[in-house]
């Protein structure tokens, strides 16, 4: 069960890369158009990608080898001692748990009583910065001693 969840945890950043993308894109290009219903679904189906993910992965952080039991058995001085037991263990869980604060943000922002063009560019900040840390602390393959694959099962 564990590996199926976490081919899953792996698939879904590819759909929220995807929505991020896509949301900045029309985000940047509607700064002068009104904020439509569009606009608003767009963003709930990528903070539901991206709050389905989170669940996946702190489920795998407190069951898994490399989170909570890799701190219990060997201690925190020793995993923050080790890039790659860090990585695991605090930094990708901080930066993608911020990454994920600011997506909901940026979709919170359509609720606002604010101007349709600052509803584009506070939406569009929001999701490019939470890309940018998204891409910073996903394990890509290029990655030593942390890479996954490309797509899960490769």
């Amino acid at each position: 069960m564990y590996q199926g969840l976490l081919h899953l945890h792996s698939l879904l950043r590819w759909i929220i890369l995807v929505l991020l993308v896509v949301n900045i894109v029309r985000h940047f290009a509607s700064v002068n158009k009104p904020f439509t219903a569009s606009d608003k679904k767009l963003g709930l189906f990528l903070m539901i990608a991206a709050h389905s993910t989170l669940l996946l992965g702190l489920y795998q952080w407190f069951t898994g080898p490399w989170g909570l039991m890799n701190i219990l058995d060997k201690g925190m001085g020793v995993v923050m001692k080790d890039s790659a037991q860090r990585f695991w263990a605090v930094e990708h869980l901080t930066g993608m748990i911020i990454a994920i604060v600011l997506i909901t943000i940026g979709k919170g922002v359509a609720k606002k009583d604010l101007t349709d063009a600052v509803k584009h560019k506070r939406s569009a900040v929001l999701f490019l910065a939470a890309l940018l840390i998204i891409l910073a602390t996903v394990p890509w393959p290029f990655r030593e001693g942390i890479g996954r694959p490309w797509f899960p099962g490769m």
